[in-house]
Order: structure tokens, then sequence, then C-alpha cells
């Protein structure tokens, strides 16, 4: 039975190229492990250069054949997205090879250092990449463990979810659309949000109040209603403008201008080359984090301004016969509404494309959907959306991304399906003019990156 981090030497994960997965198996080499891995997508070659990113750290791939499992492997880590009838998760039980869930063996990784935990549904990634970059200018030599890539990694010839710093705090994204958040004993926990996404509200509720008592010290959004309920400590607590009493970090005086956004907290002045007002509220919650683990408001400040994002959130592609191109993981009711509002300030109008994901997410969050990107469209303004995306395993196609589009399209917005996303661009050019910001939305699909670079390029 594996319990902690010393007892392995040799882990194969299966589904490597995922982005909770790859950040794993990168810490895992960085810390001095020998790792290996497969994935369906490098049998289908639509990995991008995840493959060849993972073996330049060392990393050994094979495709998902079974014969990237040997008499070295001593442990095999699946996600919740891996079923049994893949063939090496058969070899594996055949040869007693102990089996884990990723989230199991970030548990063991967590309870190796001084953990900051980042959960809530939505701006997991973003606030721990932020909170990576203040806790790295303070000198404190981080680790991170996240859901995406930060650009100033990237850069680097990274895939950039993962870093292994000589510090003892760890910065990790904790996943709530398994209950995984449950199994870490953070140091700091943060709560963002809490909205349906994945599970029922009160389902969440219970799964965060779990994370609130295992959490030594817990900081909640108190701007928003269901994590507010949650609050330990209002000392830890955070805040946008309003008047949830008295908390220990509050942000007001936003402003933004085009791809620009400043405030102040707590007094202290920030400001971000990003869009959006829930990008301040990332950044206040990183910084509140930041602040329980001794970094003081103006170092905050100072690493911020340098921030470069994280990939596929809010990134600007550039701009192109006056259109601007904005890309993002956006993929639940709330992140698509806060991706909108973002570029409307931008521009005089706005075009949005999304591809849901999965059939079961998209008939459960019909109704928020619909409701959401609906009152946050303006006059205006248009919503495209191409067919659901569907990454294998069983599934029953009992919903059409052109349902959701007739239920906005009923509410008077303009709402247009394109089931064919290739075709996208040619049907949508007649509606893209000078002032445009052409918004595109969608997550768990690896071709997405691609597919945003050449709608750029064809613009």
């Amino acid at each position: 039975m594996i319990s902690k981090l010393e007892d392995i030497q040799n882990p194969f994960f299966i589904g490597i190229a995922g982005a909770g997965m790859s950040a794993i198996a990168q810490y895992l080499q960085g810390a001095g492990l020998q790792v290996a891995g497969s994935d369906r997508f490098f049998n289908e070659g639509k990995a991008g250069d995840i493959k060849a990113k993972l073996e330049a750290e060392g990393i050994r791939c094979f495709l998902q054949d079974g014969k990237g499992i040997d008499a070295a492997t001593d442990l095999v880590v699946v996600s919740t997205a891996i079923e049994d009838t893949v063939i090496e998760v058969k070899q594996a039980k055949e040869l007693g090879i102990p089996i884990i869930r990723r989230s199991e063996l970030l548990a063991m990784i967590a309870a190796t250092k001084k953990t900051i935990a980042i959960g809530g549904t939505s701006g997991k990634s973003t606030t721990t990449g932020m909170l990576f970059e203040i806790m790295k200018h303070a000198g404190a030599q981080p680790s991170v463990i996240s859901g995406a890539g930060l650009v100033d990694l990237i850069k680097k010839g990274k895939i950039g979810n993962a870093f292994v710093g000589k510090g003892e705090w760890l910065i990790i994204e904790a996943d709530e659309s398994d209950g995984s958040i449950v199994q870490y004993r953070p140091e700091i926990g943060v709560l963002l949000n809490i909205e349906k996404d994945h599970k029922e509200l009160d389902e969440l509720i219970r799964i965060f109040e779990i994370f609130r008592s295992n959490s030594a010290r817990f900081s909640v959004n108190r701007s928003n209603a269901y994590s507010a309920s949650l609050s330990a400590d209002a000392n830890n607590d955070f805040c946008i403008d309003g008047n949830e009493g008295d908390v220990g970090f509050r942000a007001t005086s936003f402003h933004q201008s085009g791809f620009h956004i400043s405030f102040s907290i707590n007094g202290q002045d920030f400001e971000l080359n990003i869009l959006g007002r829930h990008n301040m509220e990332n950044a206040l919650a990183a910084t509140a984090a930041a602040s329980l683990a001794g970094v003081s408001l103006s170092d905050a400040a100072a690493a911020l301004k340098q921030y470069e994002g994280i990939y596929r959130r809010a990134q600007v592609l550039g701009q192109k016969n006056g259109i601007w191109v904005v890309d993002d993981f956006a993929h639940n009711p709330v992140k698509c509404a806060a991706a909108i509002a973002a570029c409307q300030p931008v521009s005089d109008k706005v075009v949005a494309w999304f591809q849901p994901h999965g059939y079961g997410p998209t008939k459960f969050l019909r109704k928020e959907f619909v409701h959401e990107i609906g009152q946050t469209l303006r006059e205006q303004d248009e919503i495209w959306m191409s067919e659901i995306f569907y990454a294998g395993g069983t599934a029953t196609r009992d919903i059409s991304s052109l349902d959701l589009i007739n239920d906005i399209k009923a509410l008077g917005k303009n709402a247009y399906f394109v089931e064919d996303r290739d075709l996208f661009l040619a049907e949508a050019r007649s509606h893209l003019a000078p002032g445009t910001t052409l918004l595109l939305m969608g997550a768990r699909d690896p071709s997405l990156e691609q597919f945003g670079k050449d709608i750029f390029d064809r613009l």
C-alpha cells in the first residue's frame, strides 16, 4: 500500500497529457522521481506539443497501448476520467501494481510542504498563478501545481503548470468537481466562490465545509453569498466593494481601460495587464492568501504589475483588421458570462464563440448557461456555439449546443449555431468588423489552442 511520497520511485500516469496529470508528473520528475506515462491523445495525434515538453523534462511518454508499464513501475496514477476498461489499468491489476487517483497523489505531495490550497467553482487556476507570482517575487521560492500553464513558464519552453521551488511553500489548485478537495489539509485554504457546476449547490457546500475544517487557516470571498456562509475568521476574509461587514481585505475603485485593470486593496494601489472585474477578485484572493503567508501588500502589488497571465485565461492573441481576438478557458455558466463581460469595455461589440464540453455537464447546466449568457449579452453582442465536445467514454447524447442557442434566441438575444467549428469563421465573418472583440471559449479539448491560433491567422 502506497501511503507516502517516499514509497514511490517509478510512477506511471495514464492520461498524462491532461492538465492536472501533467502538472503532478512534472512536479515528481523535478523532485527526483523517474516518471513515465501514456495518453490516448498521443495515439490520435491530438496532444499538441505536450508530449515533446514532457519528454524535454525527462519524462518517458508512450502510446496508450500497454507497452509503457514495465517491471520497474511501482505505482499507476489515474484521473477520474480513466475507465477500468483502459488496457493499462487492466495490466496494472494483473501485475499487482498499486493504482491511485491523481488527487490522492496530490494529497501526498501537499503533506510534504506548507500548502496553500485554492478552491472554488471559478478562478482557481488564475488565482493560483497570481499567488505563485507574488510568493516568487517576495523571495519565498515556492512550488506550484496548477491546472493551467503560467505564461512566464511557457515562454521558457515548459507546459507551465508545475514548478519545484526550494522554499517551504507549495501552492495547489484544489478541485471540487470530483470531491477530491476534501483530501487536502492545507496551512491556508482559500475559497473563491461557490456556484452550481458539476454538482448541486448543497453538495458543493458540504464538500467545502470539509475543506474549511481541514484548513489550519481559512480565507473566503465574502462577496459570494454561498462562500461567505462558510467564513471561519473575518480577519482572513476578502470582499469587493459593498458592505459585507468587517473583513481583512477589501478591494475598491475598480477601473478597466482596454486590457488593463486597476483597483485598491486596503489602500494599496494595484495594476494588472488583464481583463475583467472577476480578475480583480482573483488578485484580491491571491493577495489575501499571500498576506496570511507573511507577504506585504506592496510586494503583492509590485508582483502583480508584472504578472503575465495564464494560458487560455483571457489570453489576448492579438488584433487583426481592427478586431481583437481573445482566447479563454471559460466552460461553466458563470465563467462564460464573466469572460463576455470582461471583453465588453474593450470593444463596441463582442462576438463570443463557445464549444461546450460533455453531454452530461451541458445538460446539467442548460438553464444556467442560458440565464448567465443571456443576461450578459448586450443588444449588439452575439453568442455562437458549435457542437458539444465529446472526449470519449460512455455518454448519452441527448442534448445539443443547438438547444442552448434556441433557448438564448428565445430571450431575444443574437444567438447562432454552427455545428462544425471549422465553418465558424466563414459563417461569422460578415458579423466581424473593426471595433469588434472575438472571444473564443471552451475547455478540455486540447486542440482549442491551435483552433484559436488558426482563427486569428485566417481572420
